[in-house]
């Protein structure tokens, strides 16, 4: 299994887009939470990271780097693959950190 790094470029850039990969992270999120929740510490970010994409007031572009951020969490192709013992999810790990820190504040109130 390669890694594009331009996988998701340019996918989620129109509202329609952003509309698709949140219907593929609702359908699929879940079921790798359920499988690696346990194994991971960020999973709370994750779900924080859900609650945003989901809020109706959060603008299209805004949701659009998040989507890929999951979408990306959920692939079963990425750099580091998650069958290695915890280094397999330090890239995710990295994304969603990433992803945070662009979002800044913003975030805060979609922790419970």
């Amino acid at each position: 299994m390669n890694y594009d790094p331009n996988e998701f470029e340019g996918k989620y850039n129109t509202p329609e887009k952003v509309a698709e990969g949140e219907k593929e992270v609702d359908e699929r999120l879940w079921e790798k939470l359920e499988r690696t929740g346990k194994k991971i510490n960020f999973a709370k970010d994750v779900r924080a990271l859900y609650r945003y994409m989901r809020d109706k007031y959060v603008p299209w572009y805004r949701k659009s780097i998040v989507v890929g951020a999951l979408l990306y969490f959920i692939s079963p192709i990425d750099a580091i693959p998650d069958l290695a013992p915890l280094v397999g999810y330090l890239d995710d790990l990295g994304v969603i950190v990433a992803v945070i820190k662009f979002i800044g504040s913003e975030l805060i109130p979609y922790y419970e």
